[in-house]
């Protein structure tokens, strides 16, 4: 016998084959897709219907001229693989350095570790503008300014995925690693073997926020590379403005090469990340 739950006979209640809900979150829906879908369409209008005055939101015809001249009067396949360096190594340091302080913070007795943690957090509450001029000269110090080493190495780890690998660690069961522990596995062994595999939303999760940050970071780029070659995405884009002239074709059709992967990763780990805000503590 087929049983229906409370939301679903209040749905068969006031006629509805979905939930009321979706009522109101379609049009936000709608407003939040309302810009990208503006980005597209000047991405594939004239040149010449850009710079009128109101630009028509839908063009008189479609070109490809902006994409065209995107890939062929510019460096964009080697911005686009700067990203992916500077993304990839920033997910995959994140994934394993704040895994491990997160996991040590929420699992291990130290002395100091209630302080470490509230004093890593307080990080997180100073603006990124005050750290820029010390961050600067400490890189130009180590040689690290002008490479596109310079964009990694912020990006190895960060305060706020410490503290979310943190919270997800301690909404785990102990009881999981100390039946790790009782078979003779040791400290290490359980987190890789019995922690970790739990924890693929978190991961997930910090993944997004890192890939988010690392792929859309101008203004430190901006600062500290001076090498044409060592330009990621948003800096070599940030060129097609000028002071007397901006390329909107060129620059629309790289915003939309630009955000596309953003997109695409978000809807592979959407459900990750879902319920990684479901247990992790970070609801609202």
């Amino acid at each position: 016998m087929a049983t229906t739950t409370p939301s679903t006979a209040r749905r068969r209640r006031r006629g509805l084959p979905f939930s009321g809900w979706h009522l109101f979150l379609l049009p936000v829906a709608l407003l939040f897709l309302l810009p990208f879908a503006q980005m597209f369409l000047a991405s594939v209008s004239p040149a010449k219907e850009l710079v009128t005055f109101p630009p028509p939101f839908i063009p008189s015809r479609f070109t490809l001229d902006g994409f065209v001249g995107l890939f062929t009067d510019s460096d964009v396949l080697k911005w686009l693989l700067n990203s992916m360096i500077v993304a990839g190594t920033a997910i995959a340091s994140h994934l394993v350095f704040c895994s491990l302080a997160g996991y040590g913070f929420a699992r291990l007795h130290f002395r100091g570790r209630n302080v470490g943690i509230f004093a890593i957090i307080g990080t997180i509450m100073i603006p990124v503008q005050l750290l820029m001029i010390p961050t600067y000269i400490l890189f130009a110090r180590i040689g690290l300014l002008g490479g596109l080493g310079a964009a990694i190495v912020p990006w190895l780890s960060s305060a706020f995925g410490i503290f979310l690998m943190r919270q997800f660690f301690l909404s785990l069961p102990r009881e999981l690693e100390e039946s790790g522990m009782i078979d003779g596995a040791n400290r290490l062994q359980v987190f890789l073997r019995i922690v970790l595999p739990l924890a693929k939303p978190a991961m997930a999760t910090l993944a997004i926020f890192t890939l988010l940050g690392s792929w859309n970071d101008l203004v430190w780029p901006l600062i500290a590379i001076n090498n044409p070659d060592a330009f990621t995405l948003q800096l070599g884009l940030a060129n097609f403005q000028g002071t007397r002239r901006t390329q909107w074709e060129l620059l629309m059709a790289g915003n939309v090469v630009a955000t596309l992967p953003l997109i695409v990763f978000f809807l592979v780990a959407q459900k990750q990340f879902v319920a990684t805000m479901t247990f992790s503590g970070l609801r609202g």
